[in-house]
């Protein structure tokens, strides 16, 4: 198979041999490892070959043959932003498409149009293209190993070529995408070919309220995979009505020859409270386990068991092992219309978080992830709503062991396809009931789904943001219900589509709603309980009139709280050459236009994470219903 830019266009065509999402565990070759590293991952991060076009045009068309003369191309670290290298043009916008006023577009199959648009995007003016180089050669433990290649997060289309032969195309910036290079190794001398197109079809899907980056801006791993290897891992803890015991299910899918499992669960002090071993091959299901005397997973107390899987081959050789901790914990809807984690009414404090570094952009490290979790506890912040996308991956492990609850959100916002300048206008809304757009949005809700499903700290799934409502959205719930009846689903959307509100959410959620309408829609005898996915807008000196707020929580045992928007600014330090000073720019300050300007800085902390007075209301009011 060859490479097709026109893939660009169609959004029908968004992963071509890319792997299946899986659950997101790490395996080793054994115990020692934890502490190590693992030998079955090698880091790809670091310094790329790079070229910037401005145009697919002016794109080196066979920079991929490893006889290439690249010696022109310039130098690139990855991961990050192109447009934070010195190429292209730094944006922020927030409901508008990049292009509006410029150059007309409409989402391919819309306006009553059965067709697609030649061009769209494959023949822009305005898609700038990074094509990446890395040579790297085989580590011992990796040589006659099936390996595999981890894209954690590349915006926004992604075209792989291994020794001159192409590998797979992916879009959803936010979800890993993997591939199999094995077909076409070698011990030496791989040459590595990654082409990123800053828009594709799923510009219209991806028209988050941030700057608009493009390139490889999350870790980039070689993974080597034993002869017999675990590719998927379903835990599924479920408490008994008297949440003081339960039982423990686990699936594994395993790729190779029979292999046996030998399955452990110990306790927070490593006692061993049950084992099992299971032998076979493709899905190997343990039988269910008995737990007695449980500790439950909640913000108070977020206990976690160690769960570990030794893989053995047919001589008891020791292929891998598999840590996970799991939790366990029950989420209702009941016939109060109340939500309950653990028999305890839910009462979200809550915020909503960009990824963002002031000198990185959405290249964060693990030390502002910690940091994040550190403000959070410190300000009696127990929920986040991964605004609008999933995060790195371990962010959720990091929820799992604080405490924090997460609305774990589809990469999905289209907003300018239905609101523009302000006024609501759905003539071309994506996905809408568009059946050309179907594939994708469920796509993406798997994604979620498969790397995220054994994190305790996920309550909700949520469809996405601000993407109007339709059958597509519909069709994500349902999916979500087919999979996982331990979760409830959240979508706001659906308030544009109130004849939807029975298909789609388990919340009524409603941003930045009056506190007084709020009670008059609890007073009417409503269908669902009542979230605010998006409220207080902490922009310049605001956050004012947070117990408006707290009162509905005394007063509505429907009223489950809100996620206040949000939690930091999204602004760049720049150098500023009239006073040698390392400064704060926001939307706007890149000569970028359109732009919406200051709307970028609206968190509970500056950008370089120190927090604003307004964290002193946030910490008092969500501090009385801990």
């Amino acid at each position: 198979m060859q490479a097709n830019l026109q893939w660009l266009d169609d959004p029908e065509v968004f992963r071509v041999n890319q792997l299946p999402a899986h659950s997101d565990h790490r395996y080793y070759h054994d115990t020692a490892e934890f502490k190590t590293g693992s030998r079955f991952v090698k880091s790809l991060n670091g310094a790329w070959r790079f070229n910037f076009a401005k145009t697919p045009a002016e794109r080196p068309i066979d920079f991929y043959q490893p006889d290439f003369d690249a010696t022109d191309f310039d130098t690139i670290q990855v991961p990050g932003h192109i447009e934070l290298a010195g190429y292209g043009q730094i944006q922020y916008i927030n409901t508008l498409y990049p292009w509006e006023g410029k150059i007309y577009r409409r989402p391919p199959y819309t306006l009553n149009q059965d067709q697609l648009t030649p061009g769209l995007f494959s023949d822009a003016t305005d898609n700038t293209v990074g094509s990446y180089l890395k040579t790297f050669d085989l580590d011992d433990a990796f040589k006659g190993q099936r390996i595999i290649i981890q894209f954690q997060g590349v915006e926004e289309a992604l075209y792989v070529w291994l020794n001159g032969h192409f590998i797979g195309y992916a879009e959803d910036s936010f979800t890993p995408s993997e591939f199999d290079l094995t077909p076409y190794i070698q011990d030496q001398g791989n040459v590595l070919a990654v082409r990123v197109y800053k828009r594709s079809t799923a510009a219209f899907i991806e028209d988050q309220d941030m700057f608009r980056f493009s390139g490889i801006f999350r870790d980039v791993n070689l993974l080597a995979e034993p002869t017999s290897h675990i590719t998927d891992l379903d835990i599924r803890p479920v408490p008994n009505a008297n949440l003081k015991s339960g039982e423990l299910n686990v699936t594994t899918k395993v790729t190779g020859e029979s292999a046996t499992l030998a399955l452990t669960v110990k306790d927070h002090d490593g006692r061993v409270l049950t084992a099992q071993t299971q032998t076979g091959s493709d899905s190997i299901t343990f039988d269910t386990m008995l737990f007695d005397q449980l500790h439950l997973w909640s913000p108070s107390t977020p206990y976690l068991y160690q769960l570990t899987i030794e893989v053995y081959d047919a001589d008891h050789q020791l292929l891998e092992v598999v840590p996970y901790q799991f939790g366990f914990r029950t989420v209702e809807l009941r016939d109060d219309k109340v939500i309950y984690v653990n028999n305890k009414r839910l009462v979200i404090n809550g915020v909503n978080r960009h990824e963002w570094n002031a000198h990185t952009g959405r290249v964060i490290s693990m030390a502002d992830m910690r940091a994040d979790i550190q403000t959070m506890l410190a300000n009696n912040i127990n929920a986040d709503r991964t605004c609008h996308y999933p995060d790195q991956l371990p962010w959720y492990q990091l929820c799992d062991e604080a405490g924090i609850y997460l609305m774990a959100e589809n990469n999905l916002e289209s907003h300018g396809s239905w609101q523009k300048m302000g006024a609501i206008e759905p003539s071309y809304n994506v996905p809408g009931d568009n059946p050309h757009w179907l594939a994708a949005v469920i796509d993406r809700a798997r994604s979620n789904y498969e790397w995220f499903k054994n994190h305790p700290s996920i309550i909700f799934w949520s469809l996405g943001n601000e993407s109007y409502a339709g059958e597509d959205i519909a069709a994500m719930q349902a999916f979500y219900k087919e999979h996982d009846d331990s979760r409830l689903v959240h979508y706001e959307g659906v308030v544009h589509t109130p004849e939807l509100k029975d298909r789609i959410s388990d919340v009524e959620s409603r941003m930045y709603e009056k506190p007084e309408n709020i009670a008059a829609y609890l007073e009417d005898n409503p269908a669902k309980p009542f979230l605010d996915c998006e409220y207080m807008h902490d922009m310049g000196n605001s956050l004012g009139g947070m117990q408006s707020y707290n009162d509905l929580i005394d007063k509505y045992p429907m009223y489950q709280g809100g996620f206040i928007w949000d939690f930091i600014d999204q602004a760049l330090f720049v150098h500023d050459p009239i006073t040698d000073q390392d400064v704060l720019r926001y939307g706007g300050d890149f000569d970028e236009r359109h732009s919406d300007y200051e709307f970028s800085g609206d968190g509970l902390m500056f950008a370089d994470r120190t927090p604003k007075p307004a964290m002193q209301e946030v910490k008092y009011y969500y501090g009385l219903h801990k």
